[in-house]
C-alpha cells in the first residue's frame, strides 16, 4: 500500500481538525465535570464504523501505537512529579503496584470465573488489565483536587509503576507461557523485569542529567527534546534487554524531572503538550477500534459486574493489605480505594490478547471498554465530593506554577500559587504577618480578577490568589509556613508541626 501526497493532505486535514476539537473539548469537559478521555473515546467511535465510517480493525497496530502513547504519558508523569511529594509514601506505592496488583488480579479472576462464567484465561486477563490504574487519568484529575501530598504522591507513584508488572503478566497469560512455565517462574520473570527496568531507568536518568548539565546546546528548544528523548531511550534500552521498558521510562523521567537541569520549566511544558497529543491520539484510536454493534446488554452487564467487583471488593482489600507496610488513617485509605482511576491503560492492554487472537479477545476488549466508560463517569467527577465527605480535602495548598521564567532559572527560584479558600484562616492576615523565609516574598495578589502589588500591610482576603517567589532551597520552608498560617492563622508558630 502506497501513501501519496494527496493522502497526506487528507490525513493532515482530518488529523488537525480532530486534534483542535479535542483540545477545545478539554475546556468543555472541565466545565461539565467530566474526564476528557470520555469525549475523546466518543470522538473515535463517531469517526469509526458507527459514524463517518473510517475503518480501523488492526489490533496489532493499535497495540504498538498504544504502547508508544503510554511511553510518552509515563514520561510526562515522571517529569512533572515532585520526588519530595511521593518519597514519604513510596513504600505504599510500591506495595500497591506489586502486591496490590496481585491481590486485585486474584480477586477479579476468581469472581469472573465462578460468578460471571468466563474462562480462566479470560478471567485472569480481565483481572490483570483492570488492576492497573491509569497514569493519564491520575495525573490530570488528582492534580486538580486539593489533597494532602501523601495521597497524591501515593496515587501518582502507583500509577507510574503498576503498568510494568501488569503488561508482563498480560503478555505471559496471552501467550500461554504462564501455564507452561508455572507461577513461580512467572513471578521470577516479573521481578527480574522490574528490577532491571528500574536499574536502567536510574542509569539513564542520572547519566542523562549529568550530560544535560554540561551540554551547552545552541537553542533553548533543544533541551526539552533532548530530555524527552532520554526517557524514550530508557524505554528502548529496557525493552531491548527484555526488561520492563515502562518501569525504565518512568524512573528515568522521575530522576530527570527532579534534577537541576537548564530550562526545567520549558521541558515540563513541552512534555505536557506532547503527552496531551499522545492522550488524544490514544483515546481516539481506541474509540475507532470499537465496534458498537458488538456492545450488547450482556456485555454491559458483564462490564458493570466486573467493575463492581473491582471497585468495591478488590481495590479496597488490596489497599487495606498494602497499608500494612505503611499505615494511614482509615479516611485516607478509603479515598485511595475510591481513587483507583482506570482510563485508557486497561483498554490498551486488551489489545495484547486481541492481537494474539486468543479466544474471547474481542469480548474482553468490549467489556473493558464499557467498564472504563461506566466507572470513569462514576469515580472521576465524584472525587472532589468524596474528598470533602471523607475530610481529606486540603485547604489553601501551595502548588508550583509550570512557567518558563528565565530570571527564576538563573537564581534557582520557583513560583508558587496559593488560593485562599473560604475555610482558610489566612483571611484577614497581613502580608507581613506571613513571615516567609528569607528570600521568599508575595509578588502579586490577584483579587476579583484584578492584580495588585502587595505591601507589608496589605490584608489578605478569601478568594485571593497569591503568587509567591521562593528560592528553591527555601521552598519546603515556604510551603510549610503557608500551610501553617492557613490552618492556624497569624499566630501560627514557625513550623510548629515539626518541632
Amino acid at each position: 500500500m502506497t501513501f501519496d501526497a494527496h493522502q497526506l493532505d487528507v490525513f493532515l486535514l482530518v488529523g488537525s481538525a480532530v486534534t483542535l476539537l479535542a483540545v477545545l473539548a478539554v475546556r468543555a469537559s472541565s466545565r461539565a465535570g467530566l474526564p476528557s478521555l470520555l469525549i475523546y473515546l466518543l470522538m473515535g467511535v463517531l469517526l469509526g464504523e458507527a459514524g463517518l465510517g473510517i475503518p480501523f480493525e488492526d489490533a496489532e497496530l493499535a497495540h504498538a501505537l498504544g504502547f508508544g502513547a503510554l511511553v510518552v504519558i509515563l514520561a510526562e508523569g515522571g517529569l512533572t512529579t515532585n520526588w519530595r511529594e511521593i518519597r514519604p509514601t513510596m513504600r505504599l506505592s510500591l506495595a500497591l503496584a506489586t502486591v496490590g496488583v496481585s491481590i486485585s488480579v486474584g480477586i477479579v479472576a476468581v469472581a469472573s470465573h465462578y460468578l460471571l462464567g468466563l474462562s480462566w484465561q479470560v478471567s485472569i486477563l480481565l483481572g490483570a488489565v483492570t488492576s492497573a490504574t491509569d497514569a493519564a487519568a491520575v495525573f490530570s484529575v488528582l492534580r486538580a483536587v486539593p489533597l494532602p501530598r501523601r495521597l497524591t504522591g501515593a496515587l501518582e507513584a502507583e500509577s507510574g509503576l503498576n503498568d510494568a508488572p501488569v503488561v508482563v503478566l498480560v503478555v505471559l497469560v496471552s501467550s500461554g507461557a504462564a501455564v507452561e512455565d508455572g507461577p513461580l517462574a512467572m513471578l521470577g520473570l516479573i521481578a527480574f523485569e522490574l528490577v532491571v527496568g528500574v536499574a536502567i531507568g536510574l542509569a539513564v536518568g542520572f547519566g542523562g542529567a549529568w550530560v544535560m548539565r554540561r551540554a551547552a546546546l545552541p537553542a533553548t528548544g533543544l533541551y526539552p527534546i533532548a530530555v524527552l528523548c532520554l526517557t524514550v531511550l530508557a524505554y528502548g534500552a529496557g525493552a531491548g534487554l527484555h526488561a520492563s521498558g515502562f518501569a525504565a521510562v518512568y524512573v528515568a523521567a522521575l530522576v530527570l524531572g527532579n534534577s537541576e537541569l537548564p530550562h526545567r520549566g520549558a521541558t515540563r511544558s513541552f512534555s505536557e503538550g506532547i503527552a496531551w497529543i499522545a492522550q488524544i491520539g490514544l483515546f481516539v484510536m481506541l474509540g475507532l477500534l470499537l465496534s458498537p454493534s458488538r456492545i450488547t446488554w450482556e456485555v454491559v452487564g458483564l462490564a458493570f459486574a466486573a467493575g463492581l467487583i473491582l471497585t468495591v471488593v478488590a481495590r479496597p482489600i488490596s489497599v487495606l493489605v498494602c497499608s500494612l507496610v505503611q499505615p494511614m488513617p482509615p479516611r485516607e485509605l478509603a479515598f485511595l480505594s475510591w481513587a483507583g482511576l482506570r482510563g485508557a491503560v486497561p483498554i490498551v492492554f486488551t489489545t495484547i490478547p486481541l492481537a494474539d487472537g486468543i479466544a474471547g479477545g474481542e469480548r474482553l476488549f468490549d467489556v473493558v471498554f464499557v467498564m472504563v466508560v461506566i466507572y470513569t463517569l462514576l469515580t472521576g467527577p465524584t472525587l472532589p465530593l468524596v474528598a470533602r465527605w471523607l475530610g481529606v480535602a486540603q485547604r489553601a495548598e501551595p502548588r508550583e506554577l509550570e512557567l518558563e521564567a528565565a530570571p527564576l532559572e538563573r537564581i534557582a527560584a520557583d513560583l508558587l500559587q496559593i488560593t485562599i479558600s473560604p475555610a482558610s484562616r489566612m483571611h484577614g492576615v497581613e502580608v507581613g504577618e506571613l513571615r516567609l523565609p528569607p528570600g521568599a516574598s508575595v509578588s502579586i495578589v490577584i483579587r476579583d480578577g484584578e492584580t495588585l502589588v502587595p505591601e507589608r500591610r496589605t490584608v489578605l482576603r478569601r478568594g485571593d490568589a497569591l503568587l509567591v517567589v521562593t528560592p528553591r532551597k527555601q521552598r519546603e520552608l515556604t510551603e510549610a509556613r503557608l500551610r501553617e498560617v492557613s490552618l492556624r492563622g497569624r499566630l501560627a508558630h514557625w513550623l510548629s508541626d515539626e518541632r
